[in-house]
C-alpha cells in the first residue's frame, strides 16, 4: 500500500481524496490548518499554517509514494514542491487556467493565464491566474516531475457551491412549475460538463501512483443544459411542468449567472467567449482510463444524500420566494 500525503485535507475535495485512499488500504496523512473542517476520520493529521517558516517540516523528513497538492496560493505550491520529497506528484490544478474558453475542444495544450506572482494577493478574482503560478513553480521544483489535473465543474453529493446540487434538488420539489431558463423561446442550447468528485478523485489517485505527468483535463461528459435537466428529472423520477424564462431579463431582475445567491447555477451567456467553456477536450483522460458515472447517478445521489432538502436555501440558486417573483413578473 502506499504512503499518500495530502497538502489541505480538510475541505470537500481533499476530504474525499483522503476517504478513497483509505477505502483502498492506502496509508493516508493530510496537512492543513484544519480551519475548512475536520481532518479526515483515519487519516494521520499534521496541523501546520502554510505561510509560517518551518510548516512543512513534519512532512519533509520522509519520503512519499504520492502527494496531492491542493493549494491556490502559488507560493504554497512551490515551497511544498521544493521541501517534500515524493515520487509521484499531483497537483488539482482547474481548467479556470486557460486563457481563452472560447474553442469547442480545446486541448490541454492550449494557451494558459499568465501566472499569478508568488509574492502576490491571491484574490476570487485571480483564482486561474494562482492556479497558473502553482502550476508553474511546481513544474519547476520538480523538473516536470508531476502532474497537473485540470478539473472543469465538479459536483457531487456534499458540493458546498450548490451548484451541481440545485437543479435536481429543485427539479425533486414537488412546487411546480419550474421556472429554466430559455434563448429566444427555446430551451438554452449551453453546455453542462460536470465531474462527480468521486470520479475525479479516483482519477486523481489512479493517475497520480501510476506516475502520469503533464497537463489533463479532468471534466465530465459535455452535454447540453436541458440534457442536464432530464438527467435530474431521470433521478428524481418526476416530471415537472417547465416555465421558460427570458435570459434577457437576468441582469435587470437581478439574476446572478453561474453560482451564488438569487442565481441561475451553470448558466453562462450564449457567447462567443463562452462557446467552449463546458466543451473541452476529454479524450486524454479517457485515454489514460478515466471512468465517469452517468450523470443521473450523480444527481440521485445528491438527492439522498440532501434529504430531507423542502426548499432550504442552497449557496446557489433561487429561494422558493424569488422563483414565484419571477415567473408570476
Amino acid at each position: 500500500m502506499a504512503h499518500i500525503l495530502i497538502l489541505g485535507g480538510t475541505a470537500w475535495l481533499g476530504r474525499t481524496v483522503a476517504a478513497q485512499a483509505l477505502a483502498a488500504g492506502h496509508h493516508v496523512t493530510a496537512l492543513a490548518r484544519g480551519e475548512s473542517g475536520d481532518f479526515p476520520e483515519g487519516a494521520s493529521a499534521v496541523t501546520a499554517d502554510r505561510d509560517e517558516p518551518g510548516a512543512y517540516h513534519g512532512v519533509s523528513v520522509r519520503d512519499w509514494d504520492l502527494v496531492v497538492e491542493l493549494a491556490r496560493r502559488p507560493a504554497h505550491a512551490g515551497a511544498a514542491a521544493a521541501v517534500i520529497r515524493s515520487r509521484n506528484w499531483v497537483f488539482v490544478s482547474s481548467c479556470s487556467v486557460y486563457a481563452d474558453h472560447s474553442e469547442p475542444g480545446a486541448r490541454e495544450d492550449a494557451a494558459l493565464l499568465a501566472p499569478l506572482d508568488a509574492g502576490a494577493e491571491c484574490t476570487p478574482e485571480l483564482y486561474g491566474e494562482a492556479k497558473s503560478g502553482c502550476e508553474q513553480l511546481i513544474g519547476e521544483a520538480r523538473g516536470g516531475r508531476a502532474l497537473m489535473v485540470r478539473p472543469g465543474l465538479i459536483g457531487g453529493p456534499g458540493d458546498p457551491s450548490g451548484r451541481s446540487s440545485y437543479w435536481p434538488l429543485r427539479v425533486a420539489d414537488p412546487r411546480e412549475p419550474l421556472l429554466v431558463p430559455e434563448d429566444d423561446g427555446a430551451a438554452y442550447p449551453q453546455h453542462v460538463q460536470l465531474i462527480d468528485v468521486r470520479d475525479l478523485t479516483a482519477f486523481i489517485l489512479t493517475a497520480g501512483l501510476a506516475g502520469r505527468t503533464g497537463a489533463v483535463n479532468a471534466v465530465g461528459r459535455s452535454v447540453p443544459l436541458l440534457d442536464a435537466l432530464i438527467a435530474a428529472r431521470e433521478a428524481a423520477h418526476t416530471n415537472p411542468q417547465l416555465a421558460l424564462y427570458p435570459l434577457s431579463r437576468m441582469a435587470d431582475d437581478g439574476v446572478a449567472p453561474w453560482s451564488g445567491p438569487r442565481s441561475l447555477p451553470l448558466v453562462l451567456p450564449l457567447e462567443d467567449d463562452y462557446a467552449g467553456f463546458a466543451r473541452r477536450s476529454d479524450a486524454l483522460a479517457l485515454d489514460w482510463g478515466m471512468v465517469r458515472r452517468p450523470l443521473a447517478d450523480t444527481f440521485g445521489d445528491i438527492i439522498v444524500a440532501e434529504e430531507p432538502w423542502a426548499g432550504r436555501q442552497l449557496a446557489s440558486g433561487l429561494c422558493a420566494e424569488d422563483e414565484a417573483a419571477l415567473l408570476a413578473s
